[in-house]
């Protein structure tokens, strides 16, 4: 291993370019890049501050190693698979640690983000607190871009000399400048393209595959690529575990975001964590993850082998619960774990899969009960031994290997009268209470809103007085507030602009039919819609609540 040093504007021009060692790119096992604006922003600065940036790590090499380009023109809605590359037995760089780094570099200097282009303001650079920002760097769009607003890559890819970058700049900024101003513009331009062009700023470790073939195999690099990442924050558990599967199957990555597009179109969110540990289940590896597992190569072929069975698997029980269920969204669907059982069973048994019996149930209890919540390995796989004893999908036997692995099972009054706005079990139960509502419209501002039925502000405004203080208190604090008998589902429309908003009971719900008081269960004593008798309609309406949940509750 030896350590190279390049210029900032060099390196950028390296990437996905041959001109240097056939070009700097990124291997398949790299996940997606995920800095917000903000986070670029920051490194420039801390750049143009001369703060170290931390060693990058680049493996040249000969192998035919599936790769692709970094992105110049960044959008959130871009596909990996539009930027892979050919596989070649040429020589290569390939980034195993940076590429949060230097994808910022490239779209900082040579595309945008969003359709935004990096500007600085030439005039920034006060001394500030170390975790401050000194030089304002902000991703803008050109017609709203003036003085003292410059784009960033034309100063750092000028080829005159900073005297004459620093002169043009100042006859263009159609201002009067101080000289203070005239000094800090000269300063700023002087320090961009020495920190930019002039110095070696970047470190990188290159693995040198190519020279000495027998000191890093393509084992050796992945593991020097997962240690390089797991002591900080950049990859999570699943995304090394997935770096061992991507090293020999060069068709995962593709595999996988095919899978996820076809999971997630309808609005939930299933994602790469749940679909490795499904594959575990599926092929009798235990739900734990472990990276021995993935480094056993039988496992490793088995998921690649047998990926079309194990995806459509999970893509019919994906289909089964936003047809046959009200749970079409992922904010009813509180957690994805419980169902790795059932995608067990599908995968297994498929012959039998039509003809389960209260499958709907299994996943409404062990939702609302949280059954599969904190670390469920263990229920998953004591759950997959009762299916493969007794070849079928026996809820009540599931239900009593579930008792017996310490998980409640028991919905009860308080299951559902304690949950409140802003709980995401309160989605779970409203999806079954207004089955007749789109969770998942095509506009996402249109989706449905949890709506306070007495408005917050007007039960702020009564108060009661302290016995111990005499001060005036809140008659009714948030949790009074903020309980599902005071929670109603309205559409966009009805909770919009010059819909519902802080309108009082009384007044909202005259003249409304008894199909719409019936379907919002609101008890029909109009003398219980009034601000002053909020107690009596809680407990009424809490009454409707339970007969309407009756079914569920033992």
């Amino acid at each position: 291993m030896k350590n190279q040093k390049e210029t900032i504007r060099r390196m950028v021009g390296y990437l996905n370019n041959e001109e240097k060692d056939g070009g700097f790119w990124l291997p398949n096992i790299q996940r997606p890049f995920v800095w917000k604006e903000e986070q670029t922003e920051r490194l420039f600065d801390s750049i143009l501050r001369e703060y170290p940036i931390s060693t990058l790590l680049v493996w040249k090499t000969k192998s035919s190693i599936k790769r692709r380009k970094f992105i110049q023109n960044y959008k959130k809605k871009q596909k990996l698979s539009d930027f892979y590359v050919l596989e070649d037995s040429k020589i290569k760089m390939l980034v195993l640690d940076g590429q949060q780094r230097l994808q910022s570099l490239f779209i900082g200097l040579k595309g945008s983000y969003e359709g935004k282009e990096l500007y600085l303001d030439i005039l920034s650079g006060d001394l500030t607190q170390p975790d401050d920002i000194r030089y304002q760097f902000k991703f803008m769009e050109k017609e709203k871009v003036k003085f003292p607003w410059i784009k960033f890559k034309d100063i750092v890819f000028s080829n005159g000399e900073y005297d004459e970058i620093s002169e043009r700049l100042i006859d263009k900024s159609g201002t009067d400048l101080t000289k203070e101003q005239q000094r800090r513009v000269r300063r700023n331009v002087s320090k961009i393209i020495r920190i930019f062009t002039s110095d070696e700023t970047l470190i990188y470790q290159e693995l040198d595959s190519v020279d000495n073939e027998e000191a890093y195999t393509e084992d050796d690099v992945v593991e020097i690529f997962i240690r390089a990442n797991s002591g900080g924050t950049v990859l999570g558990k699943s995304d090394l575990l997935f770096s061992l599967l991507s090293a020999s199957w060069s068709e995962s990555d593709e595999k996988m975001e095919e899978l996820l597009e076809d999971l997630n179109n309808t609005g939930y969110k299933f994602n790469r964590d749940f679909v490795l540990k499904a594959c575990l289940s599926l092929l009798d590896k235990g739900a734990a993850y472990n990276v021995s597992k993935f480094r056993d190569e039988t496992t490793r072929e088995a998921i690649s082998n047998k990926w079309d069975d194990i995806a459509n698997a999970i893509k019919d029980v994906k289909d089964f619960l936003y047809g046959k269920t009200f749970l079409r969204s992922d904010k009813a669907l509180t957690s994805y774990l419980g169902l790795i059982p059932v995608i067990y069973f599908r995968y297994h048994f498929k012959n039998q899969w039509n003809s389960i019996k209260k499958l709907d149930e299994y996943i409404l209890r062990t939702l609302l009960t949280g059954a599969f919540s904190g670390s469920p390995d263990t229920v998953i796989d004591r759950c997959i031994d009762a299916i493969k004893k007794s070849r079928d999908f026996n809820v009540g036997d599931l239900f009593d290997t579930i008792r017996r692995s310490g998980r409640n099972l028991q919905i009860d009054e308080e299951t559902i009268l304690e949950l409140a706005y802003g709980s995401k079990n309160i989605h779970l139960i409203f999806n079954l209470w207004y089955k007749d509502f789109s969770y998942h419209p095509a506009f996402v501002n249109n989706q449905p809103q949890v709506d306070h039925i007495f408005p917050q502000s007007a039960l702020k405004t009564i108060k009661n007085i302290d016995p111990n203080s005499g001060r005036k208190v809140l008659a009714y604090r948030a949790e009074d507030r903020d309980q599902i008998a005071n929670c109603m589902l309205l559409t966009q429309q009805e909770n919009g602009s010059g819909g519902k908003s802080a309108t009082l009971p009384e007044e909202w719900f005259e003249g409304k039919s008894d199909n719409y008081l019936k379907m919002h269960l609101i008890p029909r004593d109009k003398n219980l819609w009034k601000l002053e008798n909020y107690p009596e309609f809680l407990e009424e309406r809490k009454k409707l609540i339970l007969n309407n949940f009756k079914d569920l509750i033992y």
